[in-house]
């Protein structure tokens, strides 16, 4: 299997570190975790790079071109990303965590400030440099961490922020009088500090909401280069340019002047022009726009203000979240704003002057729980331990409706058959049904007695509701008609795990912790009709798309398949070597020993049945070939080492004689600062001050169309899709089949042939130009074989492609031409079907709200044209009867002559 990770990150739109906007203003640029998100605004559209960093991204800087981008995780380890290619060009490690990063505005140098020191690097530009990251000066002044930078237009110099209330301006050469200079008024962390518009005057924000302006009485031509006496200025340049990464480079270092050396030198000055308080402590974010003068703060209450400067006029004020505004960015033009809240995952785009919403996204700020795809494979649906609810376009990868009537987790979801109904369970003892028409909560569905439900089916008809307890071990069943409760299932003695329903018949599967798989008979009383014995406790159990069936894992590691018709065992996969999980800091063993206690917890049959899914507390997804029984892939779904169990062993350096020093809190200042779990506590002490969550892989699911796959895991819900396009995969190649000999066959108007050799060799682009070249009524002398594959990459073109009338008559004729046949294989050509539906439902859905939305001009041109069709209609008449009147006067006269 040619499988390769898409670009959909979902779950979250924002995690921490700083936003950025791209060079056009049109796309957010935002740290997910351990990758980065592009929000393309105009489009609505959603791009994962394929690119990650060992441990979550801190903070991000992008180049004023737009084309290249410096990510730096927690650790201080950077990549250098070019935003065109979506490529690493370097490695580099800075080995102290980076507060923060910002490009020159000519695109240079860059900045990189960590601890009280400010780095200054030669940015790599548009000749080929082998070596990245030059070093060229190191300025040190601040006294504590820095926080902030900003830039003056032109490039000479730079400002820097600091934890010790101070703010330093350093100049990027080697300026004569100005070399630093350092700032001081504030009471508290300066939060922003922003250069004025082609100016050294200056703008520094504290976080208890002070803003202070500082005058300079030099302006930037005023700068005067500094010349040096060893040697001369070439030689210094010429050593410049010979650097390579690595080496140390100048060091200035601020200091305080003496009385003296102020009177011999005449350097710049700043004077303290005036203070403005806000009436809001707990600044955390500061954004400023040069060009309008436009100062953007964000607090910790969720309020954001706009000023404007010097004047410090409010312009605006509103409340966005009930939690700390975390990054603040403007777009080049100044009409968006956004803003990132760490704490919910928000990710915000505000148009001010308007004052309306252009981008609003919130992924689940707790652990999700369980994922399922609509049958047209065009939705995905997520529950989560924040008792949210919501559904996601996965073309566009963002949310466009969020459920919130649960109170407590929700455990599952599923669409029923139709898919415009949504059913979920929730721990909540209730099991609700949302409409997709509506947006609402049209049914809901509860015990007689309080239970917490875990398991969630719904049957093929869409008529049964059923849902497993997992502390009174019972079954409940639903109309989903009448709301009313049909009957209660009685017979497990320990809780209920999962359900299925089979898709053929109505039979439904119970999994529970008694060891025991029950299938009962819908139709019959809602009797047992078998029990089948398992080795251990059941966790999962999924029956294959043609109800033959039944997969179930169990709480040893291993997946049994059963035959549900005869009641038999026909094969088992032992699966716990293949999880492989890792070592946690607080154990005590190692991984080896732990994965003997791990097992599968969710199962997923593919769209054709011949693989299941598999996926549990580890970091690993696996992929079996059910009639072989054999593993066919494993996938690693994170390599993101701020989450806990991710590596096989422990290090080293890390142990000491009172434990990891991963488990010391730093900064806590209350005695030891070791955070030790409680006992019984498998997703970390939520209450405690250090939290690392544990990577587990909660819900798998197969898409319906079959060229794709969702897991549901602690980084987020990552979706895999099947991608031919990069990967050469003919199907019986021979020596005649290449493109000349292709390009022959339509030539000579041998369409079969030309169709055939086309999908032997496999090319995406041929098949296309043959598509586009062959008449569609020509399908009728195709193999069988080659008209599934000519309708699968019809599918997937119109997907893609605007030429929805050509796609879709060749669609139309294939039908037409094969539909019989095609009918009597309609196991193994469902998935394609479904893709079909999934791509012709799309186009449908577009054009219909295109359609309502112009719907009075469509009617207005319709009426235009038919008003435009009668008058040319009389004129046509008018034009008719003169000349049927000259006729006739013409043959009068004729008469007139002959009767002369």
């Amino acid at each position: 299997l040619h499988i390769t990770f898409i670009t959909l990150l979902l779950k979250t739109v924002y995690r921490q570190g700083n936003l950025n906007f791209s060079k056009d203003g049109n796309a957010v640029i935002s740290p997910v975790g351990n990758r980065i998100s592009v929000f393309d605004l105009k489009n609505n559209s959603s791009e994962t790079l394929p690119v990650s960093t060992t441990k979550n991204i801190s903070c991000v800087g992008v180049s004023p071109d737009g084309n290249l981008a410096v990510v730096v995780d927690e650790d201080g380890a950077a990549l250098l990303i070019s935003l065109i290619t979506r490529a690493v060009l370097h490695h580099f490690h800075f080995h102290k965590p980076v507060s923060s990063i910002r490009f020159s505005p000519d695109g240079r140098r860059f900045v990189v400030t960590k601890e009280n020191v400010a780095l200054m690097y030669h940015a790599p530009g548009k000749r080929r440099e082998f070596n990245a990251f030059v070093l060229d000066k190191s300025y040190y002044g601040p006294y504590d961490e820095t926080t902030c930078i900003d830039w003056t237009d032109d490039s000479k110099c730079f400002v820097v922020g600091s934890k010790d209330m101070s703010t330093w301006v350093f100049g990027a050469e080697r300026w004569a009088n100005l070399i630093y200079y350092s700032l001081g008024g504030h009471k508290d962390v300066i939060v922003g500090c922003f250069f004025e518009k082609d100016s050294l005057d200056l703008y520094t924000v504290s976080q208890d909401g002070t803003l202070c302006v500082w005058e300079s009485d030099t302006e930037l031509d005023g700068l005067v280069l500094r010349k040096t006496r060893d040697r001369p200025e070439d030689e210094e340049d010429e050593e410049e340019g010979t650097r390579t990464e690595g080496d140390q480079g100048e060091v200035i270092r601020g200091k305080v002047e003496t009385p003296r050396e102020r009177e011999r030198t005449k350097n710049v000055r700043y004077k303290h022009f005036f203070n403005k308080e806000g009436d809001f402590n707990n600044l955390t974010a500061a954004a400023f726009h040069k060009p309008t003068h436009i100062l953007v703060t964000g607090f910790s209450s969720g309020i954001f203000h706009l000023h404007e400067l010097p004047e410090f006029n409010l312009i605006h004020s509103l409340s966005i979240s009930d939690q700390r505004i975390t990054s603040v960015a403007i777009n080049c033009s100044g009409d968006w704003i956004g803003f990132g809240c760490s704490r919910m995952g928000q990710l915000l785009v505000w148009e001010w002057q308007s004052e309306s919403y252009v981008f609003k996204q919130q992924g689940h700020f707790n652990n999700m729980a369980s994922l399922t795809y609509s049958p047209d494979g065009q939705y995905i649906v997520t529950g989560g331990d924040d008792g949210k609810v919501k559904v996601w376009n996965t073309n566009s990868g963002l949310c466009f409706v969020t459920f919130t009537e649960h109170t407590s987790s929700v455990t599952s979801v599923t669409f029923t058959s139709s898919g415009f109904v949504i059913v979920s369970a929730s721990l909540d003892g209730t099991v609700r049904a949302f409409d997709l028409h509506r947006y609402r909560n049209f049914r809901t569905f509860t015990s007689p007695r309080p239970a917490q439900f875990s398991s969630l089916a719904v049957d093929v008809s869409g008529e049964l509701v059923s849902a497993g307890a997992q502390d009174s071990f019972e079954i409940f069943l639903w109309s989903m008609q009448t709301g009313r409760l049909l009957e209660v299932l009685g017979g497990h003695e320990g809780p209920v795990s999962s359900l299925c329903f089979s898709p053929v018949q109505s039979i439904l599967a119970s999994a529970s912790w008694d060891r025991t798989v029950r299938l009962w008979d819908m139709l019959d009383s809602w009797q047992v009709k078998e029990t089948l014995p398992l080795t251990s406790d059941g966790l999962s159990v999924s029956y294959r798309p043609d109800g033959q069936e039944l997969a179930v894992a169990t709480l040893n590691g291993e997946i049994s398949f059963w035959n549900p018709q005869t009641a038999t065992q026909t094969g088992s996969v032992s699966g716990r070597h293949d999880l492989q999980t890792g070592r946690k800091e607080t154990d005590k063993v190692t991984a080896k020993q732990t994965a003997k206690g791990k097992s599968f917890t969710s199962l997923c049959y593919s769209a054709d049945g011949e693989s299941i899914l598999a996926g549990g507390q580890s970091k690993f997804v696996c992929i079996y070939n059910v009639k072989e029984q054999l593993l066919m892939k494993k996938f690693e779904i994170s390599c993101n080492l701020s989450f806990d169990a991710m590596e096989e062993f422990l290090d080293r350096r890390k142990m000491t004689e009172f434990g990891s020093l991963a488990l010391v809190d730093d900064g806590t200042g209350d005695g030891d600062g070791v955070n030790i779990s409680l006992p019984g506590v498998r997703r970390g002490d939520m209450s405690s001050r250090h939290f690392k969550p544990e990577i587990r892989v909660s819900s798998l699911r197969f898409s319906p169309t079959g060229r794709s796959w969702a897991a549901t895991t602690t980084e987020g819900l990552l979706v895999y899709s099947l991608d031919g396009s990069l990967v050469f995969d003919p199907y019986d190649l021979d020596l005649d089949v290449t493109p000349a000999s292709i390009r022959k066959q339509l030539r000579l108007q041998d369409w079969a042939s030309a169709v055939v050799l086309a999908f032997r060799l496999n090319e995406n682009a041929l098949k296309q130009e043959v598509l586009e070249t062959v008449p569609h009524e020509q399908s009728d002398s195709l193999p069988d074989v080659y008209v599934e594959k000519l309708l699968g990459f019809v599918a997937s073109c119109l997907e893609k492609s605007g030429h929805l009338q050509f796609y879709l008559t060749w669609t139309q004729n294939l039908l037409m031409l094969h539909g019989q046949k095609l009918k009597n294989r309609s196991g193994s050509i469902l998935p394609t079907l479904q893709a079909l539906q999934k791509s012709i439902q799309r186009h449908f859905d577009n054009l219909s709200k295109l359609c309502d939305f112009n719907m009075y001009n469509i009617r207005y041109a319709t009426a235009l044209s038919k008003q435009r069709g009668l008058k040319r209609s009389a004129e046509e008449e008018e034009e008719e009867d003169e000349d049927q009147s000259e006729e006739m006067s013409e043959a009068s006269l004729e008469n007139a002559e002959m009767m002369l």
